[in-house]
């Protein structure tokens, strides 16, 4: 049985389901900031999935990529899946612009998380429902 690591519970905040991926909202406001996780137990690296699941954690990081660049008006997106901290396999996928505070930095430790308020949750929320397919369920958490 799938089960999210307690650091991501922690850290983010559940936005909703793809086929593959719970989409987290990284709760640091400073950027928007979005976490795929593959509801796989165990699985740390990609190359555990089978080749369908990462051909489908591919397709949903790519149309994520592409939906938050156009919705976020980014400048450059960072999709990345790293894991040092937290072994679960997860991928970030990033809206920078050159105007965010640590840009053209990594984000990663450069300054003290921001949280979000209910209010720009909620607009979060708002902008993906107009964007997200079908294909997606909204979790109200």
């Amino acid at each position: 049985m799938f089960a999210l690591d307690p650091r991501l519970q922690k850290d983010t905040l559940v936005i909703g389901d793809f086929h593959l991926c719970r989409l987290l909202l990284m709760n640091d406001a400073q950027y928007p900031w979005f976490i795929l996780v593959p509801r796989r137990e165990e699985v740390s690296e990609l190359f555990q999935l089978s080749d369908e699941d990462q051909q489908q954690l591919w397709r949903e990081s790519t149309f994520l990529a592409e939906t938050l660049k156009d919705t976020f008006r980014a400048d450059k997106m960072n999709v990345a899946s790293l894991g040092n901290v937290v072994s679960q396999l997860h991928m970030h996928v990033i809206v920078r612009r050159r105007d965010d505070v640590s840009w053209p930095a990594p984000v990663w430790g450069r300054h003290p998380v921001q949280s979000y308020s209910d209010d720009q949750v909620a607009a979060i929320r708002t902008k993906l429902r107009l964007v997200l397919t079908d294909d997606f369920r909204f979790c109200e958490e």
